[in-house]
């Protein structure tokens, strides 16, 4: 075999990701089932998807859609905005969340949050909502790298009973919020909010290849989000506007007739999708304990490297499911940028990433709302670096990861 490909073939089977998803045989299995059935969308498999979520986080609904991103969209959508209506949303987070308001008219005010944590917090809220001048309709708690935002905290604010919330819990499946003192409930359960979000992105703790879903204890929203997500069209006799139109000669619904009832999208996830996400929400418990047995021998070896490089700090008010591995690199302590670093790991085989840009820095929001000064966001950006965290990995991963990060940074010494 040629030295440079077998060198290659060698480097891609111990190459360590950022993330990684983890398909075992009875996730094939699943899918392949769907793919003998009478259903490759829609039906009895989706269903069942949906109802296991909704158990899961405790909720009374779960709809499935094809992405985070659609999730954020419908969301926002069957809350009705308009132009003219104000989405708070923290500045660290994916492009999705802001970019979901202004998909339905709607402008976001950006709020910016904790520099250890990246979470927005009662503090900046209210001051995002007063920057708001009272237009604000919506707020987005997002919930990071798996942890949650102090929603207790969040809900005494002055004038959030007044808001609809939506909780991007993208990072969070799994994970535990305090909703009273010493009381917790499923992130995604809404004790707080209107309506939670998730993605079943493959580097997220469940993979369904793309896919997310929309969770939430109110009827009329449920049938809002199962509306917009197929098209805006319903088969539903008891929702036609024009029901002399459904009835043919004898009086009976015509077995063809629909209605389009508002201006949907084609956001449905298919049963093929649902079947892996079936079998992976099935072993949500192992994951999230898997990466946090991760997580803390991380901590453990990061804890000696202080000041120089620092674990992630964990807030009291949530039980993480921990989809990223966050370090807090002083990278001009160092004496190395976080470029340089980024490259040398990756020559060790180990893929780091950034999450995320601050969004009040992206160019599209800067030319949109100007320049916005948010200390918190951009101290948490300058030092902020996604490690390896995955299921198939192992302590003595871990232990080449953080050796790799003290030789690349010089931080041992």
């Amino acid at each position: 075999m040629n030295e440079n490909l077998e060198a290659k073939i060698i480097f891609a089977s111990s190459f360590l990701p950022y993330g990684r998803h983890l398909i075992e045989e009875d996730d094939v299995e699943a899918v392949v089932e769907v793919l003998h059935g009478e259903y490759l969308t829609t039906g009895p498999t989706v269903e069942a998807f949906e109802a296991e979520l909704a158990l899961t986080v405790r909720c009374n609904y779960a709809v499935s859609v094809s992405s985070g991103t659609a999730a954020l969209h419908l969301a926002n959508l069957a809350l009705d905005l308009t132009p003219g209506d104000i989405a708070i949303v923290p500045s660290v987070t994916f492009l999705s969340t802001a970019n979901a308001a202004l998909f339905t008219g709607a402008e976001v005010v950006f709020a910016d949050v904790d520099p250890e944590t990246g979470l927005m917090t009662p503090e900046t809220f209210e001051e995002a909502l007063y920057r708001s001048n009272k237009r604000a309709r919506v707020v987005c708690p997002v919930h990071l790298n798996g942890q949650a935002v102090d929603m207790q905290g969040v809900s005494k604010v002055t004038g959030f009973s007044e808001l609809k919330v939506i909780e991007d819990a993208c990072h969070v499946i799994g994970g535990m919020q305090e909703i009273s003192n010493d009381t917790f409930a499923p992130v995604g359960s809404n004790a707080y909010g209107h309506m939670s979000t998730f993605s079943f992105h493959p580097v997220k703790t469940i993979a369904m290849g793309e896919g997310g879903a929309i969770t939430t204890n109110d009827p009329k929203l449920d049938s809002k989000l199962r509306t917009y997500r197929n098209i805006g069209m319903t088969r539903d006799p008891g929702k036609f506007q024009s029901p002399h139109r459904a009835r043919d000669l004898e009086g009976e619904i015509k077995p063809w007739y629909y209605e389009m009832a508002a201006l949907g999208l084609n956001y449905r996830a298919s049963a093929i999708h649902c079947a892996l996400g079936l079998s992976q929400l099935r072993k949500l418990d192992r994951f999230v304990k898997k990466r946090a047995e991760l997580i803390e021998h991380y901590r453990a070896r990061m804890n000696p490297l202080v000041p120089v490089i620092r674990p992630l700090p964990q807030v009291s008010h949530c039980k993480p499911a921990w989809h990223l591995c966050v370090a807090l690199i002083d990278f001009k302590a160092a004496g190395v940028s976080r470029s340089g670093c980024m490259r040398a790991l990756k020559d060790k085989g180990i893929e780091t990433q950034v999450h995320y840009i601050p969004l009040h820095r992206q160019p599209f929001y800067e030319n949109r709302y100007g320049q916005i000064v948010l200390p918190g966001a951009d101290t948490y950006y300058e030092k902020v670096l996604s490690l390896p965290l995955f299921v198939t990995m192992e302590t003595e991963d871990v232990d080449f990861v953080v050796d790799s990060l003290i030789s690349v940074l010089g931080a041992g010494g």
